[in-house]
């Protein structure tokens, strides 16, 4: 077993048996604990959970999606990477008085929400007016009062390497109840990087994880993204260091993370990039290869919003 996997699965296993109750912003309720750190070797292999499937092209997408500034859905709409939809789809239903006539996750509430999808990738009116998520992650991450603090971050690391303020910051607190009509306040809210004998490494603060169904994806997200600051930096990969504030299991969730801490880890894949790609706002999906990927089936579970 890959140390990054135990590492996830033990955090499953830590909530189970430490974890309290705690009622939350949903209504699902969480077994929770506050404050937690994960560690992972990017020299191992890729950590990208074996234990059920990760769909990596919503994570790469979606990386793209905030490393270009956009706060939209629409781009993941044309890809066919559904994990935002819900949001903006709920505060639809809201503002147009429909929240009663479609019950959340009921069949009729399904079905309109493929109808809206398919208006917001064929409308672009409609796009604009009801995929906007507001000043959510790649907004902050490109445009923080004003400020691109991707492209500084970039420049800074090949420049001042030794710096001990390569931060990234997506909690601007002035915008959170923007965030908050359609979007979601940031849950990853800051992350620093540190270069030690020509290798990037990358520490996350996340203030909220959901560990079922968030916290897989932020992995393989922020490794990706060390990967490609990396190459564009002339650097090697390092670690990739996860810190967390309220780390949660939702409380229907506890079935599926049963069933996934009774399978065994494979081997962990390999990531390969596009070796031609120099600037990191010139990768494209098709720049991303996963290699010896051989997960177990997916688990399903609703997302509590």
């Amino acid at each position: 077993m890959s140390n990054s996997e135990k590492q996830y699965l033990d955090l499953l296993k830590m909530l189970l048996l430490e974890g309290k109750e705690k009622n939350d912003r949903t209504g699902v309720g969480t077994i929770s604990k506050f404050g937690y750190q994960m560690r992972f070797d990017l020299s191992e292999g890729f950590p990208l959970l074996t234990t059920k499937k990760i769909f990596v092209k919503s994570i790469i997408h979606e990386l793209l999606w905030f490393i270009s500034g956009s706060t939209n859905i629409k781009y993941l709409v044309d890809n066919d990477v559904k994990i935002w939809n819900e949001r903006p789809f709920q505060s639809y239903l809201k503002s147009n008085g429909l929240l009663d006539k479609y019950p959340k996750y009921s069949n009729s509430w399904k079905e309109k929400m493929l109808l809206f999808t398919k208006r917001i990738k064929e409308d672009n009116d409609f796009a604009k007016k009801y995929g906007e998520l507001g000043p959510i992650y790649g907004k902050q991450w490109r445009n923080f009062n004003g400020f691109d603090q991707i492209s500084w971050l970039i420049n800074e690391i090949k420049v001042n390497p030794n710096s001990r303020r390569l931060i990234v910051s997506a909690w601007n607190a002035s915008e959170i109840l923007e965030m908050s009509k359609s979007g979601l306040p940031p849950c990853h809210t800051l992350f620093q990087f540190y270069i030690q004998n020509g290798k990037l490494s990358c520490q996350l603060y996340q203030r909220s994880a959901d560990v079922f169904l968030g916290v897989p994806f932020n992995i393989a997200s922020y490794s990706f993204l060390i990967h490609m600051i990396a190459q564009v930096c002339d650097l090697e990969v390092g670690e990739f260091i996860h810190s967390f504030g309220d780390v949660h299991i939702y409380q229907n969730h506890i079935e599926q993370v049963n069933l996934q801490l009774s399978r065994t880890p494979r081997q962990l894949p390999k990531l390969k990039l596009n070796k031609e790609i120099k600037n990191i706002f010139d990768f494209k999906y098709k720049d991303f290869e996963i290699l010896g990927y051989n997960p177990y089936n997916p688990i399903k579970a609703n997302v509590a919003i």
